[in-house]
């Protein structure tokens, strides 16, 4: 694998270059990650304190509120520092660290995505299994899964931007570092590595996607079986998981379905789901949820 020298640091063109605009991100994607840390935060802490949250859904929900978190730590603070800063440069290894980082927490947060949907699938289908079935032993094991899967994506997202060679220009046209916006720089034909990406990134949110609206039929299915009581307590934890969903796959699919084709929405659909979905989904947890707001 060769390792390109010949490019020391990139520039982030950013999500505009209006002075005035510029001020108002600063302080709307200011307020908005402060406000994903706090919430996200207050799920955690919430769940890790309550001795009532103690069911499989929500032991996943700790692990994807912090996922959340952090993946919105790895975009967010790097776009409002830049749009205050004159020269928006990011250096070749931060540029790797950032690919690696976004891609490794948002594959993280499909994976505990896809075994909150089998946690709920479990619990409507053998509800009165559902605690044998998913023990905090079990539970674990998809936690592992929900860490070394994305290990080995993001390393495969690394091995692809690592082999493209960069002649100039050296501006990237988006707020963060990711492979799209790298491959459009390379002085090399990408058919191949685009490919390899639609491959990777656009098959994993496909087939993850059709994983998880395959279960929510289960789920619906099923529910014909139950009582008024059990269906509205399943349907109102499900659905806010299902609306998590699709706010998250929707722009995912948007985005890596299709590399080589780039719009100037691009950069906006990114912003929804680097920044908006981590920021969302606290909200939708705890408006759906009687459980998490009265712990």
């Amino acid at each position: 694998m060769s390792v390109n020298k010949s490019v020391t640091e990139f520039i982030l063109f950013g999500l505009t270059q209006d002075a005035g605009k510029q001020k108002v991100i600063f302080g709307v994607f200011l307020i908005l990650y402060f406000a994903t840390l706090l919430g996200n935060f207050l799920i955690v802490v919430t769940i890790k304190t309550s001795r009532t949250l103690g069911s499989p859904m929500y032991f996943f929900l700790f692990y994807l509120s912090f996922a959340d978190a952090c993946f919105s730590t790895t975009t967010a603070p790097r776009l409002i520092v830049d749009v205050l800063s004159q020269e928006k440069t990011i250096s070749y290894n931060e540029c790797m660290i950032q690919v690696f980082g976004a891609h490794f927490f948002g594959c993280t947060g499909i994976f505990v995505l896809i075994f909150m949907a089998f946690g709920c699938c479990i619990a409507v289908c053998k509800c009165l299994r559902c605690t044998t079935i998913m023990n905090q032993h079990l539970c674990g094991v998809p936690v592992i899964l929900a860490w070394v899967g994305p290990c080995i994506h993001s390393s495969a997202q690394i091995f692809l931007a690592l082999r493209l060679p960069f002649c100039g220009p050296s501006v990237i046209d988006h707020y963060f570092c990711d492979l799209q916006p790298l491959l459009k720089l390379a002085c090399m034909d990408t058919s191949v590595i685009n490919l390899l990406v639609v491959s990777n990134s656009g098959a994993i949110c496909m087939v993850s996607f059709i994983i998880l609206f395959i279960s929510y039929v289960v789920i619906l299915y099923s529910l014909r079986n139950h009582s008024a009581e059990g269906r509205r307590k399943a349907l109102s934890t499900c659905t806010s998981h299902f609306i998590v969903v699709v706010i998250f796959f929707g722009p995912c699919i948007f985005i890596y379905t299709c590399p080589p084709t780039t719009f100037p929405i691009d950069k906006m659909v990114a912003v929804f789901y680097t920044i908006g979905t981590p920021l969302l989904n606290p909200l939708i947890y705890t408006l759906w949820n009687e459980e998490v707001k009265m712990p």
